[in-house]
């Protein structure tokens, strides 16, 4: 985009202000629910149908609330990794629209990045 500043006001060209498309709506939330195997992971479906995942050791939790996580405001995942005495933990929340494939995408990175503890 060229500006030209010797002209006042906003100088940009038709080509630049091309409309995009987006991905929208919260698409298949199993591309979040399959990143999880049996042999680590606890896989709980509730009496609402929402879906809660908690790693064997009690650190890593994901909920998927398809209706809303009861007392918020639309809150439609909630991932949290609870920290140590050194270091804090985390959580991260996405709502009920934010597509699926972002939240993998966030899942898989925080996945990516744990390992077995040293004892």
């Amino acid at each position: 985009m060229a500006v030209d500043a010797d002209q006042p006001g906003l100088s940009t060209t038709v080509e630049s202000l091309r409309l995009r498309t987006w991905r929208l709506g919260p698409g298949w939330p199993s591309l979040v629910t399959d990143l999880f195997g049996d042999e680590d992971f606890h896989v709980i479906v509730d009496d609402r149908e929402d879906v809660h995942i908690a790693s064997q050791d009690g650190r890593f939790y994901l909920g998927w609330f398809p209706d809303g996580r009861p007392g918020t405001d639309g809150e439609g995942w909630k991932l949290a990794v609870t920290g140590t005495a050194e270091v804090s933990g985390y959580s991260i929340t996405f709502d009920t629209e934010t597509p699926a494939e972002i939240v993998a995408a966030t899942v898989a990175s925080v996945l990516a990045g744990s390992r077995p503890a040293r004892c």
